[in-house]
């Protein structure tokens, strides 16, 4: 079976649109992303929560502290699932992640088993951000591309609540 999604990207650029849960979950991701950058790395966020509304996992990009190039936060927030959750309640829980998860990210959600993905800003808006510096270049492929190889479903919905999204990124990348 294919990935469950729309033929068209849920784009939610009005806050009223996304429902009131997922907006509170997206801005705790948005909120990580703040820390991530006041703590000198990359601002990404990321929390994961049970179907029943339970905080399951949270995490930041933490690269710059660690050296880690893997430490991005829906890698991370993933890292602490694994171990404690069993795979078929992670098909039932959404990952909130304050921008598209990137190539490494949507693989790890697919080997977790997450199944439902929101997110905020959306990698072709973080690529305006980023420039076109070397260092800052990302493989140009889609989350949902990654999901739409899944065996099992995977709902993504996103960009959702843009500009909050992008705050964290204004002046970041080019300076």
């Amino acid at each position: 079976m294919l990935a469950l999604m729309s033929a068209a990207p849920q784009q939610f650029d009005d806050p009223a649109q996304l429902d009131a849960i997922d907006g509170t979950y997206l801005r705790q991701a948005i909120a990580w992303s703040c820390t991530a950058r006041a703590r000198g790395n990359r601002p990404f966020g990321a929390v994961v929560v049970s179907e029943q509304g339970d905080l399951l996992a949270e995490g930041y990009c933490n690269t710059t502290e660690t050296g880690d190039c893997t430490g991005h936060a829906e890698t991370n927030a993933v890292r602490q699932l694994s171990p404690r959750f069993a795979r078929e309640m992670l098909a039932r829980a959404t990952l909130y992640s304050s921008a598209e998860p990137c190539v490494m990210c949507a693989g790890a959600i697919f080997w977790a088993g997450i199944g439902r993905v929101v997110f905020g800003i959306d990698a072709v808006r973080l690529r305006e951000f980023r420039g076109d510096r070397p260092e800052q270049r990302d493989a140009e492929l889609s989350c949902r591309d990654v999901f739409a190889a899944s065996h099992h479903p995977i709902e993504c919905i996103g960009p959702a609540l843009i500009e909050e999204a992008s705050a964290p990124h204004v002046g970041f990348w080019k300076s």
